[in-house]
């Protein structure tokens, strides 16, 4: 499909219309963190269920909603709160390769990060640069393992300095920082910019952005990343991850 770069925009931005509306949470693993009203229930339950974002839709919103269950629908209470004991309820767990052992790893390290680290926002802000998250990803992962953990746990936070797309965080980052007019994104952390988030970079939105010419590498790691990036914040440089509505909108529910 070749446009020029002005019908590419408006190409686009008719679509984020489309798909940037309430409706999208309905069929969406954002709905989970939507069932809360507490800033630190909606980080934390959004950042679990970005967590398991893989996969079937319909299975990661069932898991992530049993996660919720597992922590009393009090996500940032149990997090602060439990004892070694009450880590016990979460072993049954799983979802993929995520297991009971890593959720509870995922539960000791936040409550590290709450009590020693000033929360996950703080963590997320201390390190970002002007127009990129990618150190702050690199450096959170660090934080989030300095309590002792397993070795198998790891590959559940991706390392962007390592040539990751680390969709899964970018898509947490754009829920909770993106300023969103529309009502899907939270947009409560105030110490972040739009400006400064990356696409969620996966096989759909990866395909279409190849189709539209905004990427030419074939692989989707950090490199492909930077690249549909850099042409993202030229459409918008304010807002470019507005347009992973669009991509995932034209991927999924248009087979474009």
């Amino acid at each position: 499909m070749k446009l020029n770069a002005s019908e590419l925009k408006s190409f686009l931005d008719e679509k984020v219309n489309l798909y940037n509306n309430p409706k999208f949470i309905e069929s969406d693993p954002i709905q989970v963190p939507h069932q809360f009203s507490k800033k630190e229930d909606i980080e934390i339950a959004g950042f679990l269920t970005a967590t398991i974002a893989w996969g079937n839709r319909k299975s990661i919103i069932k898991n992530a909603n049993r996660m919720m269950e597992l922590l009393d629908h009090s996500p940032f209470e149990f997090v602060t709160q439990h004892q070694d004991a009450d880590l016990e309820t979460l072993q049954s767990f799983v979802h993929r390769t995520f297991n009971g052992d890593d959720f509870k790893q995922f539960i000791k390290s936040l409550q590290h990060i709450y009590n020693k680290h000033g929360g996950l926002e703080t963590v997320f802000a201390k390190h970002a640069e002007q127009n990129a998250l990618q150190t702050s990803i690199h450096e959170f992962k660090k934080i989030f393992f300095e309590v002792p953990h397993l070795e198998r746990t790891k590959k559940h936070v991706s390392d962007p300095l390592k040539n990751s797309a680390a969709k899964r965080i970018n898509m947490y980052l754009r829920w909770m920082v993106r300023q969103d007019h529309a009502g899907v994104d939270f947009g409560i952390w105030k110490s972040l910019l739009p400006a400064q988030l990356s696409c969620p970079l996966d096989v759909h939105s990866g395909n279409v952005a190849r189709k539209l010419g905004l990427l030419k590498r074939k692989q989707n790691d950090g490199k492909a990343l930077a690249e549909l990036d850099n042409n993202l914040r030229q459409l918008d440089p304010n807002d470019p991850v507005k347009y992973d509505f669009a991509l995932f909108g034209l991927g999924v529910f248009e087979g474009f």
